[in-house]
């Protein structure tokens, strides 16, 4: 007990008299210094007095599916900052091969009297994957936003970059370079932002008088190594040039091209999907459609905090505008 008591005092900044006292549910402290030692109990790991386990914690789970992709890091860095700014604690919960599962982190989360919980990337837009954590969540009135589509029967607020859009604005950019055999790297059947990429693909292409056969369409894993055996297969259809759900799919389309004895983009023209990190200093540099991460991140913190405060009407699926950012992937096609 004085051991706990004197790591939540350094931690806060304060005496032990006055943890005791919060511990205690003594007066004669301030609310401000109350909630900082309750979250110093939460993050290290010490439990609540039982009498103040009713009370949800200043802590704020971050579920993201890995940082090894620079868009999810990106996401965590403007998520986590903006939760500070609301005075609001984020707790990192990154998933790994064999490590701890998405549900498990929500089991921990529970336990530890999170205030809310926001999803970047996850399960959730996954229409075959388990999702009965989700509805324990809304069982619990827990807060939670999503960041990017989910299933139908997630009844949480969402905020989503506009896949129709970034998809039209990719495919126009090739038409305009000349290009008509167009193909399309994306993730699995059941990923609903890849079913919504899909869908504006073929619009896109028919709007342009242009078609989209079964095999321009290659699904993957998020890789790059998945990027580059679709691509692969892609090439062996005479494709000039692909579009792609993600940009470390892109960066394995080049690879592909490379490795098939073809240059990006002389032969191929690649588009990304993101704008994440050190695209600028890939050679050739990516062109890609950038999603508004500051914008969509403020977005998922101040519709958390609205939950906090009180039952909200529901606001649905909020969709930002992404932006064509053309760089040295992309060139007019051929003439053959």
């Amino acid at each position: 007990m004085t051991r706990r008591l004197a790591q939540v005092a350094k931690k806060v900044g304060v005496s032990e008299a006055t943890v005791s006292r919060v511990l205690n549910g003594k007066p004669g402290v301030s609310d401000a210094t109350r909630q900082s030692v309750l979250t110093a109990l939460d993050v290290l790991g010490y439990e609540r007095p039982t009498q103040l386990r009713g009370e949800r914690a200043r802590l704020v789970g971050l579920v993201l599916p890995e940082l090894q992709n620079p868009i999810f890091p990106a996401f965590a860095e403007v998520i986590g900052g903006a939760l500070a700014q609301q005075g609001l604690t984020p707790v990192l919960c990154t998933q790994t091969k064999g490590g701890v599962a998405e549900a498990e982190y929500v089991d921990l989360l529970l336990q530890q009297q999170v205030s809310g919980v926001v999803f970047a990337g996850g399960l959730f837009a996954q229409a075959d994957a388990p999702h009965e954590h989700y509805h324990l969540l809304a069982e619990r009135s827990v807060p939670v936003v999503l960041v990017n589509a989910s299933i139908e029967g997630l009844d949480f607020p969402c905020v989503s970059c506009d896949d129709a859009v970034a998809i039209e604005q990719a495919w126009r950019h090739l038409a305009s370079l000349g290009h008509e055999r167009i193909g399309l790297v994306i993730g699995p059947a059941d990923h609903i932002p890849s079913r919504r990429k899909l869908e504006a693909a073929s619009a896109a292409a028919k709007s342009l008088g242009l078609t989209l056969p079964d095999e321009f369409v290659q699904r993957s894993i998020f890789s790059l190594e998945g990027g580059q055996a679709a691509t692969a297969r892609l090439l062996k259809h005479g494709v000039t040039g692909i579009v792609c759900g993600s940009d470390p799919l892109a960066l394995g389309a080049i690879r592909a091209a490379r490795r098939s004895g073809l240059s990006v983009p002389a032969d191929v023209s690649v588009v990304g999907f993101d704008d994440s990190a050190f695209m600028t200093s890939t050679a050739p540099p990516l062109t890609t459609v950038r999603q508004p991460i500051e914008a969509m991140g403020r977005a998922a913190v101040d519709l958390l905090c609205a939950q906090i405060q009180g039952p909200q009407p529901h606001s649905g699926e909020l969709l930002f505008e992404p932006e064509l950012v053309v760089r040295g992937s992309t060139a007019p096609a051929l003439r053959r």
